[in-house]
């Protein structure tokens, strides 16, 4: 895949849009490193959203930066990384882009009822599916001066890879 000046991908969504399976299939096709952003909270975080509470700005800080420190490793490294991140608020991407200016957000978009199904289909440690309305209460999308692109989840995951790596080839140009 060509990238041109993208090194940093960022999947985004609410939990259940299939963050984490679209960022590792594009990281594969495009022999990128992957970093699951769950993977990076705290036992704290963990241990909230198992109990049916919703993180808070204070609660998403401490995790915003230990992604933001994998990606300017990365970028130090010449290595180029896919996360799977949630980055619901624009404040959210703005920290991470301070690690790292030139992130590209893919953000996958879905009705909440199609969400919703797929939560309630999956087994999931920590987020339960009560916790979904609070996330597309606070989902802030892409903004016209944001790099990045919005995909359709209703897509096949093959699709949804294919129409990234196009978008990368493109210029990765804001969509």
């Amino acid at each position: 895949m060509q990238t041109g000046q993208v090194r940093s991908i960022v999947v985004m969504g609410v939990s259940g849009s299939g963050k984490s399976t679209i960022a590792l299939a594009l990281a594969k096709r495009s022999h990128l490193e992957f970093v699951d952003g769950d993977s990076l909270h705290s036992p704290e975080n963990l241990a909230k959203m198992s109990r049916g509470v919703a993180l808070s700005d204070d609660d998403r800080t401490p995790w915003l930066n230990a992604i933001g420190r994998q990606l300017r490793l990365a970028q130090s490294s010449s290595v180029g990384l896919v996360v799977a991140c949630s980055a619901l608020k624009r404040q959210y991407r703005d920290l991470l882009r301070t690690y790292d200016p030139e992130i590209f957000f893919v953000m996958l978009e879905g009705t909440e009822a199609l969400i919703r199904s797929r939560i309630e289909a999956r087994p999931h440690e920590f987020m339960p599916a009560s916790l979904l309305a609070t996330q597309f209460a606070i989902l802030e999308p892409l903004e016209s001066d944001e790099r990045g692109m919005c995909v359709d989840i209703a897509l096949s995951p093959q699709d949804i890879v294919v129409q990234i790596e196009a978008k990368l080839s493109d210029g990765a140009k804001r969509s």
